[in-house]
Parts: structure tokens; sequence; C-alpha cells
């Protein structure tokens, strides 16, 4: 049985992680500030932290800049609206993920079930294969035209799988509507844009949790799209 630290100053929302991890078999560990989730994570077997960045004592950023120095656990972050700025540092400092309140906690469940699938079965392995191509938990094996998202295999139309491989294999640069629909369809680009909008649109479905909010596939407005480096 995996098990989950909660931490949250809000004992409402703690117990409400709770309530829907313990459905799904996970034990549930609880703490209110940084400090305790530092110590109890100490003391105990843990898989996976849930953490909120504003709380007393010892907020989530520092926390997680503390625990980070001595376990690789997969972290996310719970955040408001209001704290982007702190939502990207603590990604950039090590946390693995992040969900905005108020959230749907069955979103958070099923990013607690990828964050473990992707610790459990893939780790921290860094993937040398020559056509291996990675970012987070997203994987493409062009030698068996094979996509997976945290391990779990992802079935993408032909079309689908290469504009996708384009932009993992190219992760961080932003390609137009234009160049997406040239390379692909190895034809000029006249009236791309829905077309190429209605395969992004797909590939989102499939490979992100929660595709209003993604975390690989992102449109840079009024330029293109991108896959993010991660």
């Amino acid at each position: 049985m995996n098990t989950v630290l909660v931490c949250d100053d809000d004992r409402e929302i703690v117990d409400a992680i709770e309530i829907y991890l313990s459905q799904e078999g996970y034990e549930v560990l609880k703490a209110y500030d940084g400090i305790q989730a530092v110590e109890m994570l100490e003391k105990n077997e843990v898989q996976l932290l849930i953490i909120d960045i504003m709380m007393p004592r010892l907020d989530g950023i520092r926390a997680t800049l503390k625990i980070r120095e001595d376990s690789s656990i997969p972290i996310i972050i719970l955040s408001a609206k209001s704290e982007d700025a702190d939502k990207i540092l603590g990604l950039n400092i090590g946390a693995d993920d992040y969900v905005t309140k108020p959230f749907n906690p069955l979103e958070l469940v099923a990013r607690v079930k990828s964050q473990l699938r992707r610790y459990t079965k893939l780790g921290t392995v860094a993937v040398e294969q020559q056509n291996i191509f990675q970012t987070g938990g997203l994987m493409i094996n062009d030698d068996l035209k094979e996509v997976t998202v945290d391990g779990e295999a992802v079935k993408l139309t032909p079309i689908e799988y290469n504009i996708l491989l384009l932009l993992v294999k190219n992760q961080g640069k932003v390609f137009s509507i234009n160049q997406i629909y040239e390379s692909i369809w190895n034809e000029d680009a006249i009236g791309a844009d829905n077309t190429v909008a209605v395969h992004i649109r797909h590939i989102r479905e499939k490979i992100e949790i929660n595709a209003k909010e993604p975390r690989y596939l992102k449109v840079v407005w009024g330029i293109g799209y991108k896959v993010e480096k991660i």
C-alpha cells in the first residue's frame, strides 16, 4: 500500500483529500505546516507528498527545498491562482506537479496515480536510446511507434503521432501552425488553422490529465505550439 502525506493548514481540505485517497486504497498521513511535513517524512516511509504553498511556520516552497535535500519522492503542490509565481518557483526547485485551488478531488487523485506510476515504474533513470524521446512522464519510442504517459500506453492516430513527435523532438521550440502543417502534411499551409487545432486538441485529451491546464503541450498565444521541456 502506498502512503501519501497531505500537508495543508486548512484541516478541512486535508480531511477531504484523505477521504478520496483512502477510497482509492492509499494510506494517508496528515500534517498542517511545513515543519510537521519534514518531521513526518523523516519518521515514516512515504511515497508521495501533497503540500500547500501558503502555510505558517514553514511554507510549501521552503519545505520542498528542505525535502529535496534527502528525498526524490513525487511532490504535488497545492496553490491558489493568485500564487502563480510561487507555483512556478516550486516546480523549478523540485516539485513534480501542481493543482490549483479550488480543485476537483478526482483530478487530484488522477495526478497522484500518475506521479506514483512514474516514480515506481520509470524512476529517475535517464533514457539514452537514440530513438526514444522523453519529457517528464511523456515518452515516445520512435522505433516502436509507441507513446506512453507515466508508463501507460497512449493510442494516437498517425497524424497525431507525427505532430507530437515533431514537438517532443524539439522540446521548448515554438512551431507556428503553418510550420506544423507543412512539416506533417508536406504541402502548403492553406486553411491549416482549424486542421492543426483539432489535432492538437485530440492529442491533449489523450496525453494530459487536464487538457484545459496542459502540462506538456502548450499554446504560445499568437505564435503557435510547443512541448514543454520538463
